[in-house]
C-alpha cells in the first residue's frame, strides 16, 4: 500500500512538470531513496562479477595456452635452446599467476601453483639430462675419492632437517634442495647459482645471520631463535614456523607465519600475508638490497610495483572492526636496520 501511496502522491504532479516531493511523506521518500541505492548497489555488484568472470576466463585461456607451449618444449627432443625457451615460458606463466592472485579463486590458484611446480620439476630433469656425464675414474683413486665424498657430505647433511616438518596445509609438496640446519652463531650465505628456483629449508638455527642472494622457488624457516634471515625474491611461497626474536627480509608471492613470536618482517608480497597462532609480529616494507637483485626479481616473475606488506590476515582474529593484537606496523623511525 505504501508503494501505491507513493506512486499516487508522485503522480499528482502535472504531466511534464517536476514532481512536487513536498506532497510525499518523508518516510516514503526515504524508502524510495533506499530502494534506488539498493538497485544501484546490485547493479555495481553484477558488473563487478562480470568483470571478475571476464578476468578469470582470460587467465584460464592464457595460462592453458602458455602451459601447453611449455609442455611441448619440455617433452620434445632436449636441447639447450628448447630448454631456455621453456624456462622463459615458465617465467611468463609465473608472472601471469602472480598478476592474477587478487581475483583468482583459491582452488584455481592452487591448481596454477601445482602446474608450475610440475613444469619446473620437468625442466630441472631435462636440464640434468643435458649435463655431461662424469668422467671415468681409475680404481687406484677410489680411496681418495671416498675421503673427499665424506668431507663434502658434511655441509649437505647440515642442510637436511633432523625431524621431518609437518606439511603446510595448502602448500605444494616440496623437496628440500638445500639450506642450513642445526647451527648456532654462524654467518651463512648462499649465492644465485645455488638458489636458482630451488626449495630452501632453514631449520634449528640460533643466533645466525643467513644471506640468500638469489631467486629461490620456496623458502621455509623453522625453529629459529634470534636469527637474521635476508633473502632475495622468492618465486612462490615463504613459510615461517616456530620462530622467536628473528628479523626476516623477503619478497614473495605468498607469506604464511605460524606459531611465531616477537619477529620483524620486512616484506614485499603480491598477495595478503597470513599469520596464525602468532604474537608480537611487526611488518615493514622490504628494503634489503644487493648486487644482482634486479635480475633476481626479473627471474622470479614478481611484480615489484605491487606490495601488500601491510595487508595481513590473522586467522585467530575474526573481528573486522578491531585491529588484531597479534601483529602491527613497525614505526618508520624503527625501520633503519643495519643489514650487514
Amino acid at each position: 500500500m505504501e508503494g501505491v501511496e507513493c506512486s499516487a502522491a508522485l503522480g499528482e504532479a502535472a504531466p511534464g512538470s517536476p514532481r512536487d516531493l513536498s506532497l510525499v511523506p518523508e518516510r516514503i521518500q526515504r524508502r524510495e531513496q533506499e530502494r534506488q541505492v539498493e538497485v544501484e548497489r546490485r547493479k555495481q555488484k553484477r558488473q563487478g562479477q562480470e568483470v571478475e568472470e571476464e578476468k578469470s576466463g582470460f587467465f584460464a585461456a592464457a595460462f592453458a595456452r602458455e602451459r601447453a607451449a611449455a609442455e611441448e618444449l619440455l617433452r620434445g627432443a632436449a636441447s639447450a635452446e628448447r630448454l631456455e625457451e621453456a624456462a622463459e615460458r615458465l617465467q611468463g606463466l609465473r608472472k601471469l599467476l602472480n598478476d592474477s592472485v587478487l581475483f583468482l579463486a583459491a582452488y584455481d590458484l592452487r591448481q596454477g601453483q601445482a602446474a608450475l611446480a610440475q613444469l619446473q620439476a620437468e625442466l630441472s630433469e631435462r636440464r640434468q639430462e643435458l649435463q655431461p656425464k662424469k668422467r671415468f675414474a681409475f680404481k687406484a683413486r677410489k680411496k681418495d675419492a671416498a675421503g673427499a665424498a665424506q668431507v663434502d657430505a658434511a655441509p649437505l647433511a647440515a642442510a637436511n632437517p633432523s625431524p621431518p616438518l609437518t606439511q603446510e596445509e595448502g602448500a605444494p609438496e616440496l623437496s628440500w634442495a638445500c639450506g642450513f640446519s642445526n647451527l648456532e652463531s654462524q654467518d651463512l650465505e648462499k649465492r644465485a647459482d645455488e638458489l636458482r628456483q630451488r626449495d630452501i629449508l632453514l631449520s634449528d638455527l640460533t643466533d645466525c645471520t643467513v644471506r640468500l642472494l638469489g631467486n629461490p622457488n620456496t623458502l621455509r624457516l623453522a625453529k629459529a631463535r634470534g636469527c637474521k634471515v635476508l633473502c632475495g625474491p622468492v618465486s612462490t611461497s615463504v613459510f615461517l614456523e616456530d620462530c622467536r626474536d628473528c628479523i626476516l627480509a623477503v619478497a614473495c608471492q605468498q607469506l604464511r607465519v605460524h606459531t611465531t613470536k616477537d619477529t620483524l618482517i620486512f616484506l614485499q608480497v603480491t598477495s595478503r600475508a597470513i599469520v596464525e597462532d602468532c604474537s608480537g609480529i611487526q611488518f615493514a616494507p622490504y628494503t634489503w638490497n644487493y648486487l644482482g637483485i634486479d635480475k633476481d626479481f626479473q627471474d622470479s616473475g614478481l611484480d615489484r610495483s605491487r606490495n601488500n606488506w601491510n595487508h595481513v590476515d590473522d586467522f585467530n582474529w575474526l573481528a573486522r572492526d578491531v585491529a588484531s593484537p597479534n601483529w602491527s606496523i613497525l614505526p618508520e623511525e624503527e625501520r633503519d636496520i643495519q643489514w650487514d
